[in-house]
């Protein structure tokens, strides 16, 4: 992937079929099926790709079994196809995982009528996972130890899917897509001013690092700015039928709650009897996710949310020792935008008693033809394949003409490239370079991460073995990893690959990351003689997160 600065220099006076604006799932998508059919697009976020709304998901890959309880049965069945889509199209990277839930007395439903839903759901699904099972008490402790079973009922166990890797990694992959097809894409790059001339857009934007500012032109935007669509449709005058509101989720990284046999999700029903999960990471359980009506899209781990989260926790599993606030290794807090109609006049009143919390994730894409401008509203991770091919759909009814849609701007390298890889890799033995307990060998890791790129990587331990060994021993990161992510992933800031190329934010305590003499070598590695100012511009923002925590 070319560097930033040269993906600047085509955006600065280019002229685009389409403009993305917003870097997030739904604009890597968009931006991704439009480059693939042949489309000239330009992809900007004023942060970095897969930041903000994107890097706060629960990782999860699910066709929405909890939307079954308001009958939103065409939304169900749309998310289970999609969800088959993806765990076909990234087998390496997207798995199926069983969700075993605990249904004590509290719960909306007994096991029995639990687990109808869930076989329901399975049929929904057109049989794309594994059966549902119906647990008793007794054997729900049999499956997972740590679960406290003293007031269940039973349980079930259904089958969707997850992320190995984290959200926004997920996104950059669609970046990446869209750059190999030919779009130009910048991170960092903000959108100060559009206007709408005779038959395009003229784009004044902005490089946030140095403050230039440039033109671009484009004859279509799309506004796939998330949590800020409106806000972005009004500096317009682009007029829409429906409008997002948001519901605030958190989730706490903590150190490997299960015991059991299996890698699997564990969900409980709340004291509001609204469904939180234990998700697994690694080494790490992520424990989440609440639901609170919020206006600002801006959000915070408030002490509240916390302790809710610890207090439900503690009730519901059979720990060695009560969870505390001393054991979060990481937090994540995020808005998800969910869509509802535009209230007509008089109707505003009514519009704001609306229950939040029965608000699903489906999205909706509107079309302005005066304005040449497409909008996506809400939408999640699983529903990505659709958004994609629908945004195409919209912007070619605009005019622009694209080729056939081949399904070829999304998905894993073919069968017969990962098989070479794995030769090669066995023949130069890279797994047994080195040994280190429960993390999974480098092959399967690398090319689950880098996919084509890999090779590149076996070449690069090949000349120097000190390539496969790690720079942060806590963060389980190569070195050569590093080399690839300076030269091909965009990263202008050190958080873009703590947070979002890699997870290690999210699973490494803040006292490892900051004391770890390898993150100096982090960032000279991606920064080189930059490296100085980029760390500690990283640790400065690490310190006020912590203060205003």
């Amino acid at each position: 992937m070319a560097d930033r600065a040269s993906n600047i220099a085509r955006l600065r006076d280019g002229l685009f079929d389409v403009l993305v604006v917003g870097g997030g799932i739904n604009g890597a998508v968009s931006a991704a099926s439009l480059a693939g059919r042949g489309a000239s697009v330009a992809l900007i976020d004023r942060s970095d790709f897969g930041s903000f709304t994107s890097q706060e998901s629960s990782n999860l890959v699910w066709g929405g079994f909890k939307y079954l309880e308001n009958y939103e049965l065409p939304l169900v069945f749309n998310l289970c196809r999609s969800r088959n889509r993806l765990m076909k199209a990234y087998p390496d990277n997207i798995r199926e995982i069983g969700f075993l839930a605990t249904l004590d007395r509290s719960a909306p439903y007994r096991p029995w009528f639990a687990g109808l839903g869930a076989l329901a759901y399975w049929m929904i699904g057109q049989f794309g996972t594994r059966p549902p099972k119906v647990f008793s008490a007794e054997s729900l402790s049999a499956e997972e130890p740590a679960i406290n079973v003293s007031t269940a009922r039973g349980g079930i166990e259904y089958q969707d899917a997850y992320l190995i890797d984290n959200d926004s990694r997920f996104v950059f992959s669609f970046v990446r897509s869209a750059f190999e097809a030919g779009a130009a894409a910048a991170n960092y790059v903000e959108l100060v001013s559009a206007e709408r001339l005779t038959d395009r857009w003229s784009a004044v934007l902005r490089d946030v690092e140095t403050g230039e500012e440039f033109t671009t032109s484009a004859r279509v935007i799309v506004n796939a700015a998330g949590p800020f669509v409106d806000d972005l449709n009004g500096s317009w005058g682009t007029e829409t039928d429906h409008r997002i509101v948001f519901s605030k989720g958190i989730h706490l990284v903590v150190p490997r709650l299960t015991r059991g046999r299996h890698d699997r999700v564990l969900a409980f029903f709340d004291d509001t009897q609204r469904l939180f999960y234990v998700i697994p990471m690694g080494r790490r359980s992520v424990i989440g996710t609440t639901d609170t009506r919020v206006d600002d899209p801006h959000t915070g781990v408030t002490d509240e949310d916390r302790d809710f989260l610890i207090e439900q926790i503690n009730a519901r599993m059979d720990l060695e020792r009560p969870l505390t606030a001393a054991d979060v290794i990481a937090e994540r807090s995020g808005v998800r935008p969910l869509v509802v109609s535009r209230p007509k006049d008089g109707e505003d009143e009514a519009w704001r008693k609306v229950d939040w919390t029965s608000l699903s994730r489906k999205h909706e894409i509107e079309r302005d033809d005066d304005r040449q401008v497409v909008t996506v509203f809400g939408g999640k991770l699983t529903d990505c394949l659709n958004v994609g091919a629908e945004v195409a759909d919209e912007v070619e009814q605009l005019g622009v003409p694209l080729e056939n849609d081949l399904h070829n701007w999304y998905g894993e390298p073919a069968k017969a490239t990962r098989d070479e890889f794995f030769r090669q890799a066995k023949l130069m033995k890279l797994d047994s370079m080195r040994s280190k307990p429960d993390t999974e060998p480098l092959s399967d890791r690398l090319w689950r991460r880098y996919g084509r790129r890999a090779f590149e990587m076996l070449e690069a331990i090949r000349d120097d073995a000190s390539m496969a060994t790690d720079v942060m021993d806590s963060a389980d990161y190569l070195r050569v990893e590093l080399h690839n992510a300076a030269e091909h992933e965009m990263i202008v800031r050190l958080d873009d690959f703590m947070r979002r190329r890699s997870k290690i934010d999210l699973v490494v305590h803040d006292a490892d990351i900051v004391d770890n003499p390898g993150l100096r070598e982090v960032a000279e590695i991606l920064f080189g003689d930059e490296a100085e100012q980029r760390l500690r511009q990283y640790l400065d923002e690490r310190r006020a997160v912590s203060v205003a925590g």
